[in-house]
């Protein structure tokens, strides 16, 4: 099985974040959402994976390499047109075999042996209270009838969340070849929803897969909600002398906490120190160094220095705050 993982967005809802770093490389709960996504895709021991990258590309490259020993290719997506027109980048020099692909903005719990033993065409799902804001599913009798990018008025509340199967990717090749040349695209992007619905218009049966946990990572509140649930599901009690955890939390080894109330749901990443300081809800990239702080609902970058009492910040990577 080949795996492809579109990873070439800007973030432009993450800056300051992303002027310095592509989005798969913030971290969450202590680690990038790459390693999140990641991890699952590992089990199913892969024959290969291909990311689509685009802005800041070397960086994912060299973070892949460095950090994982699966055979890896990274095509590079020089125009933002869509995932379409990505997933159309990725798959050109394949002819047939089993696909996955795993969009790169959004964490899914989710075995994904079960996932593509479901059927021969599976489509991740998850009901959601506003469909307006994603593509849509229509189900019938246990089948996917009809598929739409954002509508105005949703049909149902069945969201697509990014999570996709093919047993033979032949038939994923052509309709794509077929919407590009058609020169169709919604909202100015070759959408990859539109060539999924020419394939079940010309008979493609595919199975829904209702996910367990869909954790977005696109802005700095979501981002800050997912650190919140991945932290919840980490077996870690750190006990540090004069130091308050309020759990759940994250604090990596290799980090220094003193004197500080940390928690609830906060992660600290490798190398950062923390003193004299109060942490809540907060994200603590890697390096970074906190003294006499409060910080609520904050995302902070790496090798920031913040030193003061300011309450709430977004703070990008090599910044500095100081109150003094």
């Amino acid at each position: 099985m080949k795996v492809v993982i579109p990873v070439a967005g800007v973030g432009t809802r993450l800056r300051p974040h992303t002027y310095s770093m592509p989005k798969p490389l913030l971290h969450v709960a202590g680690r990038p959402i790459v390693a999140h996504l990641l991890d699952p895709v590992v089990k199913l021991n892969p024959e290969e994976v291909i990311f689509v990258t685009g802005f800041r590309g070397p960086q994912i490259e060299r973070y892949v390499r460095e950090n994982f020993t699966f055979k890896a290719k990274f095509v590079r997506q020089d125009e933002l047109l869509g995932l379409g027109y990505a997933l159309n980048l990725a798959i050109a020099n394949l002819d047939h075999g089993e696909l996955l692909v795993v969009l790169g903005d959004t964490i899914v719990d989710c075995d994904l042996s079960k996932f593509v033993a479901a059927g021969d065409y599976v489509l991740g799902v998850r009901k959601v209270e506003d469909p307006r804001r994603f593509g849509i599913a229509d189900i019938k009798d246990g089948r996917v009838t009809r598929l739409e990018e954002k509508p105005a008025e949703p049909t149902s509340d069945m969201a697509i969340i990014g999570l996709y199967y093919f047993r033979d990717l032949a038939q994923l090749k052509d309709a794509l070849d077929t919407h590009i040349r058609s020169g169709k695209k919604t909202r100015g992007e070759i959408q990859f929803t539109d060539a999924l619905q020419h394939m079940i218009q010309q008979g493609i049966s595919f199975v829904p897969y209702e996910v367990d946990g869909w954790y977005d990572c696109g802005k700095r509140e979501t981002l800050l909600s997912t650190n919140k649930h991945l932290v919840a599901t980490i077996d870690q009690r750190p006990e540090k002398p004069g130091v308050v955890v309020v759990p759940p939390v994250y604090i990596h080894p290799d980090s220094i906490v003193e004197s500080s109330v940390i928690g609830p749901n906060v992660s600290i990443s490798a190398g950062s120190e923390v003193r004299r300081s109060i942490i809540r809800n907060s994200i603590i990239g890697a390096n970074t160094t906190v003294e006499n702080m409060v910080l609520t609902d904050s995302l902070v970058g790496h090798d920031a220095n913040l030193l003061g009492t300011v309450q709430t910040v977004n703070v990008g990577d090599s910044s500095e705050i100081s109150g003094e």
